[in-house]
């Protein structure tokens, strides 16, 4: 193959995700890994040392979209924490998507508690302006106890102020939850610990997963001994009815249609609520089929 050809194409290393609403998005990746990476459930990064990207390879990508990638209208930055760039490489970033591919609407990424903090009001606003329309935020639960198990590295209180902060920055907020996080013995308590934390922070959008067991994560560990036990199918259920009863929303959209989860649901809170519970109670009675195992994924 000519050398020339070889150099054309996105410049992706290791495994890359995105949120299942960027899925038909440009994925740029300006960062390798998650500045974090402590998250016992998660092993998604653990092959990468954390560190942002060469700004020459960034400007091929973009350049590369802006050949062969123009009926996507979206870019999500990888990977696991593109706001924990400092503000002008970023603003550099966003720059460059703006003047490349002037037809993209929004540009989306990944953020944490950390890298909320560290940008001020004021640069979140700066970056809204350039572009940049929503940011991702993986909360797994409110209960304080279960934060600490899954070392997220942020307390509940901490969470909720950096949500906000985002929303008051006018950029839009979604928010991940984790279904099965507190195993079987702490199920409802996370479940209405998670619900009083999405109240108090109100995003835009919350996405319910449910937690899978990945061999070589700490929580893998805890289930082969013992100390972390699944909830089942019916338990998993009986935790998000709770989730869903316990969270008030503005406006918020909640919605389980991961591919880890067992019933999808979509429901514009609080409006949809009752629609919602009463579509769980039908998969309760066994009138609602359910995902198979054999579908699940991450």
């Amino acid at each position: 193959m000519d050398h020339a050809m070889e150099e054309e194409g996105m410049h992706y290393e290791g495994a890359c995700i995105r949120p299942p609403s960027e899925a038909g998005s440009i994925l740029l990746q300006v960062t390798l890994g998650c500045s974090h990476n402590k998250c016992t459930f998660c092993v998604t990064y653990k092959d990468k040392r954390f560190t942002i990207k060469d700004e020459d390879i960034i400007l091929k990508d973009i350049l590369f979209a802006s050949k062969y990638m123009k009926q996507q209208d979206r870019v999500f930055l990888m990977d696991g924490d593109a706001l924990i760039i400092p503000q002008k490489r970023l603003l550099w970033i966003l720059d460059k998507i703006r003047e490349h591919l002037p037809w993209v609407r929004r540009v989306g990424a990944y953020a944490n508690a950390k890298s909320i903090r560290m940008k001020s009001p004021e640069e979140l606003v700066e970056l809204r302006e350039k572009g940049l329309g929503i940011l991702y935020l993986g909360v797994e639960t409110g209960d304080e106890e279960f934060l600490k198990r899954i070392c997220k590295g942020a307390s509940s209180q901490h969470l909720i102020d950096m949500g906000r902060k985002v929303r008051e920055a006018g950029i839009k907020l979604s928010v991940t939850v984790l279904l099965g996080i507190a195993g079987r013995e702490g199920s409802l308590r996370h479940a209405r610990a998670t619900g009083a934390l999405l109240s108090a922070m109100d995003p835009n959008y919350v996405g319910a997963l449910t937690v899978m067991l990945i061999p070589g994560t700490p929580l893998h560990e805890a289930f082969e001994e013992g100390r972390f036990e699944l909830p089942s199918q019916k338990e998993l259920l009986l935790e998000l009815r709770e989730m869903v009863a316990s969270t008030n929303l503005t406006r918020g959209l909640f919605f389980s249609n991961h591919a880890s989860n067992y019933l999808p649901i979509r429901a514009r809170l609080p409006k949809g609520r009752q629609r919602a519970l009463d579509e769980i109670d039908s998969a309760l009675r066994g009138e609602v089929g359910l995902r198979p195992e054999w579908m699940r994924a991450l």
